[in-house]
């Protein structure tokens, strides 16, 4: 690692866990349907919605589907119970303002939704799905954060959970830490078995970025 260092996050198992919230939409959209719940969340988990639907429900309308999907989950960030992981407020606020970001393949709304609701500090800068016309696994929205930020790539420091999240930051070209599951994704240069854990690093990262700009 140098000493000039940006923070890019993940949100979604990342910062706040939303695990049972996405289980739940993705079973209720299932009811809808008349589909199995476990079934169809099992193949969620693997891909893309759009790539769900056509697995799951080849004959009805991906537009229509997708639709259903979206009215689920804002739905879900106005009545369902959020929790931060350990750490993350106290991490997030000690952070030096314009020096980090969010990278989320969710939209800035749920996002900003899920942050009041769990007290966290947003940043400045939010690189949300709509923001892209690539999702992770491209490298595409961590470059993005980067050039919003003014950041070499090779100054970022990407902070993910899920192995999607990681090849992207590794394609950016970018230092990935990956926290909150007991074994590593593949690629991921330092691995923390929860967010707890890692901030004390995080922030001496940071803080190595601050007193060299």
């Amino acid at each position: 690692m140098n000493g000039k260092n940006f923070v890019l996050f993940d949100v979604d198992g990342t910062l706040i866990d939303a695990v049972a919230n996405q289980r739940r939409v993705w079973h209720d959209w299932a009811g809808r349907y008349g589909l199995d719940g476990d079934e169809v969340y099992g193949v969620a988990l693997r891909t893309r919605p759009v790539e769900t639907f056509a697995a799951v429900a080849p004959e009805r309308d991906p537009a229509a589907c997708l639709a259903l999907l979206h009215e689920l989950e804002d739905a879900d960030v106005r009545t369902g119970s959020y929790t931060a992981f350990e750490g993350a407020a106290g991490l997030l606020a000690a952070l030096s303002p314009g020096s980090w970001a969010l990278v989320t393949s969710n939209y800035a709304h749920r996002v900003r939704g899920r942050f009041e609701r769990t007290g966290l500090p947003l940043p400045e800068l939010i690189v949300d799905a709509a923001s892209v016309s690539e999702g992770k696994p491209s490298p595409a929205p961590y470059l993005l954060a980067a050039e919003r930020l003014g950041a070499d790539p090779a100054d970022c420091l990407v902070i993910e959970d899920a192995p999607s999240g990681v090849r992207s930051g590794l394609a950016a070209g970018m230092t990935v830490w990956t926290v909150n599951s007991p074994t590593p994704p593949d690629g991921s240069h330092r691995h923390f078995h929860s967010l707890a854990e890692a901030t004390p690093e995080i922030l001496a990262a940071n803080s190595a970025r601050c007193s060299v700009t």
